[in-house]
Formats: C-alpha cells, structure tokens, sequence
C-alpha cells in the first residue's frame, strides 16, 4: 500500500500523470504507473474499482470521498523524513541479522581492520 496524504503541488503532478497514462499505449501507461509508485508512492490499485480506469475523475472523487487527504508542505515533508529514518532503521536491523546469521559479511567491520592493517604498515 503507498501513501494516501500527499501535498497540493503532488496531487497536481499526480493528475497529469494521470491524463499521460489515459491518453498514452500499453508501454507509456506502464511507465506512468511506475512512476506513480516510485515517485509519489501512489497506487491506483488503492483508490479505484477493480477493471475500471482511473482518471483525474477518479482521483478528484477518492479527494472527495476522504480516501486521499491533501496536507501541507511542512507535513508531507515530515512524513517523508520519517518514513526514510524507519526505512533506514530496517534495513540496518535486516543487515545485522543477516550478519548474525552468517548469510552477509559484516563489510564496515570489515574496512575498519583493512584501515587499520594500511595504517600498520605506514608506520
């Protein structure tokens, strides 16, 4: 599931991608869904009716209905800076029990003792 809260200045960007993909072929439509995701975290899947096409329409109506909620800059800002902390923070909880597991070389460590040898052998 992606975001539903985004700021006025995406729901804008948001829309006309929405209109390239109605308008684009199979591929351009593909690349837009992409980006949807990737960019903005937005997901049709998560607003519309299963085999009915999304639009502005569509989006206007899930604004509408209080599917998607419209926010600040300075929240959407915070939103994101917190979702890429705990992001951040389970990737690295992911990396130490992958470690502790013998499945992954602790690489960090790892540097430290090759500086460490470098050093050793300049002295």
């Amino acid at each position: 599931m992606g975001r539903n809260k985004f700021a006025k200045d995406e729901i804008k960007e948001i829309k006309k991608l929405l209109r390239l993909k109605n308008a684009g072929n199979r591929a351009k439509q593909k690349l837009v869904r992409h980006d949807l995701r990737t960019i903005y975290e937005f997901n049709i899947s998560d607003f519309n009716e299963p085999g009915k096409a999304f639009g502005e329409e569509e989006l206007q109506d899930a604004i509408e209905r209080g599917a998607i909620q419209i926010l600040d800059d300075a929240t959407i800002a915070d939103m994101k800076a917190k979702r890429a902390r705990d992001e951040a923070r389970d990737e690295a909880a992911r990396e130490q029990q992958a470690i502790e597991a013998g499945e992954m070389t602790d690489w960090k460590a790892v540097a430290k003792e090759w500086e460490k040898w470098e050093q050793s052998q300049n002295n």
